[in-house]
Protein backbone atom coordinates (compact mmCIF):
# COMPACT_ATOMS: atom_id res chain seq x y z
CA UNK A 1 0.00 0.00 0.00
CA UNK A 2 1.24 3.22 -0.88
CA UNK A 3 2.22 5.97 2.34
CA UNK A 4 -1.27 8.19 1.27
CA UNK A 5 -3.57 5.34 1.70
CA UNK A 6 -5.64 4.76 5.20
CA UNK A 7 -7.96 1.86 6.25
CA UNK A 8 -10.69 3.81 5.14
CA UNK A 9 -9.82 4.69 1.60
CA UNK A 10 -7.46 2.10 -0.43
CA UNK A 11 -6.36 1.32 -3.91
CA UNK A 12 -4.80 -1.22 -6.08
CA UNK A 13 -3.65 1.18 -8.79
CA UNK A 14 -4.18 5.27 -8.62
CA UNK A 15 -7.75 4.85 -7.94
CA UNK A 16 -8.79 4.96 -4.80
CA UNK A 17 -11.20 2.69 -3.43
CA UNK A 18 -13.03 4.63 -0.58
CA UNK A 19 -14.64 2.23 1.51
CA UNK A 20 -17.37 4.31 3.15
CA UNK A 21 -18.91 4.79 0.07
CA UNK A 22 -18.79 0.92 -1.70
CA UNK A 23 -21.73 -0.20 -2.99
CA UNK A 24 -23.73 2.61 -2.52
CA UNK A 25 -27.01 3.24 -4.68
CA UNK A 26 -26.16 6.68 -4.96
CA UNK A 27 -23.46 8.12 -7.16
CA UNK A 28 -21.99 11.96 -7.39
CA UNK A 29 -20.71 13.04 -10.00
CA UNK A 30 -18.03 14.54 -7.95
CA UNK A 31 -17.38 11.47 -6.11
CA UNK A 32 -16.04 9.68 -9.75
CA UNK A 33 -12.40 10.26 -9.97
CA UNK A 34 -11.38 12.40 -13.46
CA UNK A 35 -9.77 8.99 -15.00
CA UNK A 36 -12.70 7.10 -14.28
CA UNK A 37 -15.13 9.84 -15.66
CA UNK A 38 -13.35 10.18 -18.74
CA UNK A 39 -13.09 6.60 -19.82
CA UNK A 40 -17.06 6.46 -18.79
CA UNK A 41 -17.91 8.83 -20.77
CA UNK A 42 -15.66 7.37 -23.99
CA UNK A 43 -18.08 4.54 -23.85
CA UNK A 44 -20.57 6.67 -24.15
CA UNK A 45 -19.46 8.22 -27.35
CA UNK A 46 -18.90 7.46 -30.58
CA UNK A 47 -15.33 6.67 -30.34
CA UNK A 48 -15.05 4.28 -27.01
CA UNK A 49 -11.75 3.10 -25.25
CA UNK A 50 -10.33 -0.03 -27.26
CA UNK A 51 -8.01 -1.43 -24.47
CA UNK A 52 -10.08 -4.04 -22.36
CA UNK A 53 -7.91 -3.26 -19.30
CA UNK A 54 -8.37 0.31 -19.53
CA UNK A 55 -12.64 -0.39 -19.79
CA UNK A 56 -12.18 -3.42 -17.09
CA UNK A 57 -10.43 -0.21 -14.62
CA UNK A 58 -13.93 1.45 -15.39
CA UNK A 59 -15.34 -1.28 -14.62
CA UNK A 60 -14.00 -2.01 -11.39
CA UNK A 61 -14.82 1.36 -9.71
CA UNK A 62 -18.44 1.17 -10.95
CA UNK A 63 -18.46 -2.29 -9.28
CA UNK A 64 -17.78 -1.04 -6.13
CA UNK A 65 -18.78 2.45 -5.33
CA UNK A 66 -21.92 1.80 -7.85
CA UNK A 67 -24.03 -0.76 -7.58
CA UNK A 68 -22.49 -3.85 -7.55
CA UNK A 69 -23.05 -6.07 -10.51
CA UNK A 70 -26.53 -4.72 -10.88
CA UNK A 71 -25.13 -0.97 -11.13
CA UNK A 72 -25.79 -0.41 -15.77
CA UNK A 73 -22.25 1.50 -16.11
CA UNK A 74 -20.58 -1.47 -14.46
CA UNK A 75 -22.82 -3.99 -16.98
CA UNK A 76 -22.00 -1.60 -20.00
CA UNK A 77 -18.32 -1.60 -19.41
CA UNK A 78 -18.15 -5.53 -18.61
CA UNK A 79 -20.24 -5.99 -21.91
CA UNK A 80 -18.00 -3.40 -23.71
CA UNK A 81 -14.67 -5.64 -22.57
CA UNK A 82 -16.44 -8.67 -24.03
CA UNK A 83 -16.77 -7.21 -27.09
CA UNK A 84 -13.59 -6.06 -27.47
CA UNK A 85 -11.57 -9.57 -26.33
CA UNK A 86 -14.19 -11.74 -28.22
CA UNK A 87 -15.30 -8.98 -31.05
CA UNK A 88 -18.96 -10.40 -30.95
CA UNK A 89 -22.12 -7.82 -31.31
CA UNK A 90 -22.81 -5.83 -28.26
CA UNK A 91 -25.74 -5.69 -26.29
CA UNK A 92 -27.58 -2.34 -27.91
CA UNK A 93 -30.36 -2.65 -25.09
CA UNK A 94 -27.36 -2.66 -22.33
CA UNK A 95 -26.29 0.31 -23.76
CA UNK A 96 -29.58 2.41 -24.12
CA UNK A 97 -29.66 1.31 -20.17
CA UNK A 98 -26.19 2.76 -19.40
CA UNK A 99 -27.41 6.13 -21.37
CA UNK A 100 -29.83 6.33 -19.27
CA UNK A 101 -27.87 5.44 -15.92
CA UNK A 102 -25.37 7.82 -16.54
CA UNK A 103 -28.55 10.91 -16.94
CA UNK A 104 -29.22 9.96 -13.80
CA UNK A 105 -25.41 10.01 -12.32
CA UNK A 106 -25.59 13.38 -13.83
CA UNK A 107 -23.28 13.49 -16.33
CA UNK A 108 -25.52 14.91 -19.18
CA UNK A 109 -28.93 16.27 -18.56
CA UNK A 110 -30.03 14.07 -21.77
CA UNK A 111 -28.96 11.53 -23.20
CA UNK A 112 -28.10 13.12 -26.68
CA UNK A 113 -25.27 14.85 -24.70
CA UNK A 114 -23.47 12.13 -24.07
CA UNK A 115 -22.43 11.38 -27.61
Amino acid sequence: MSQQQSPDNVSIDEIPVDIDTTQSAKVEPADVPDEIESITRGLASEQPPTNPLVVLKAARWWYIHGKGGTDPAFQWAIEWARHLATDTPSDVERFDEFLEYLVTVGFADERHELR
